[in-house]
């Protein structure tokens, strides 16, 4: 069966998503772009002619592309200000959703969607592509093994300095609602706990070309004694970290160091005698699924999965709600200087 997909939002995001999509044959057959909507009608033309949609519906009005294509779902791809009204909009139009993060700008707009999904029984889901890539899947099929014993923290460092231009250097809160939220998500991914409470101090560090919250650090209690930490900063000039963090997980029997690249490191306590015991080696098990790796390809096949089965997605608003909650606590923390509960 395939699908009839309108992009909403035709900047420089779209591509990847776009990309994604003609990089697999599976899902290239599954989607057929029928509208493109944007507010510039030739940033949509353009992205037509670059990826050869020019028999797209093209418009600015997305409840009319919906009704002019007959569209099935719809890839919400704008800035996140104008998200609860696409999502909205496309959802009382009978399609399906897949949404940009974070999936609202605030838990009572989430909680709104996740409601309006549920009365008009279609899939809603958030691309966090960042957790379907090789390493976060090691990270995971690690932990389930128990090979370091019963998790005990997750320690992240995010330290770039990428200059973008554009939106990003007038948002408030850049980091945390931009950025943090890729680790934030593959963390309680990676732990499979729930987040209760954090506290955070966000800073817009001398040097930076970011207006706000360029810096931020904060740390996390997750249910059973977990703690979760995050130092990150987008205005760090010199060498600079993966784009997926620099990890640490603890175990009551080890540790596992990710470099957010290729090299993984796990140990467990060594035999020597006195005030250390030395480590031992152990390996890293591959992705229990390569299937599961490809970033945004991965993502979308598993929302596409989901539209055919009725089987909630593993992004389902309803669960990542939990992120977006993580974000928005620590920018309560931030702003109260107080620790604070997340409730989602």
């Amino acid at each position: 069966m395939t699908f009839n997909a309108i992009l909403c939002g035709c900047g420089a995001m779209s591509k990847g998503w776009l990309r994604a999509i003609a990089s697999d044959p599976a899902l290239a057959d599954a989607i057929k772009i029928v509208g493109l909507v944007d507010l510039n009608r030739e940033t949509a033309e353009s992205l037509a002619r670059e990826f050869g949609l020019e028999g797209a519906v093209i418009g600015s009005d997305l409840a009319d592309v919906i009704a002019r294509t007959k569209a099935d779902m719809v890839f919400d791809v704008v800035v996140p200000a104008a998200r609860f009204a696409v999502v909205s909009t496309a959802l009382k139009a009978g399609c399906h959703v897949l949404s940009e993060k974070p999936m609202a700008t605030s838990l009572a707009e989430g909680s709104a969607l996740i409601a309006l999904a549920a009365e008009t029984g279609k899939v809603h889901a958030i691309i966090q592509n960042r957790r379907y890539i090789a390493g976060i899947r090691r990270l995971r099929r690690f932990v389930e093994s128990g090979a370091i014993g019963e998790l005990t923290g997750i320690h992240c460092d995010f330290f770039l300095g990428p200059h973008f231009g554009g939106f990003r250097e007038e948002m408030d809160h850049v980091l945390l609602l931009d950025m943090a939220i890729h680790t934030f998500d593959a963390a309680r991914f990676v732990a499979d706990r729930k987040p209760l409470t954090v506290y955070c101090v966000e800073t817009n560090p001398k040097g930076s070309w970011y207006r706000h919250g360029a810096s931020a650090h904060a740390v996390f209690e997750f249910a059973d004694d977990v703690t979760f930490t995050y130092r990150g900063s987008w205005c760090a000039e010199g060498r600079r970290t993966s784009w997926e963090s620099e990890w640490r997980l603890t175990g009551s029997k080890g540790m596992l160091t990710w470099d957010g690249e290729e090299a993984f490191e796990a140990t467990v306590a060594g035999t020597e005698e006195g005030l250390l015991h030395g480590f031992q080696p152990i390996d890293v098990p591959a992705p229990a699924d390569d299937a599961e790796t490809h970033g945004h390809a991965s993502v979308i096949s598993s929302f596409i999965e989901a539209v055919r089965t009725g089987r909630p997605p593993e992004t389902v608003s309803s669960d990542n709600i939990r992120s977006l909650a993580m974000v928005l606590g620590a920018i309560e923390s931030a702003k109260s200087g107080k620790r604070i509960e997340i409730s989602a």
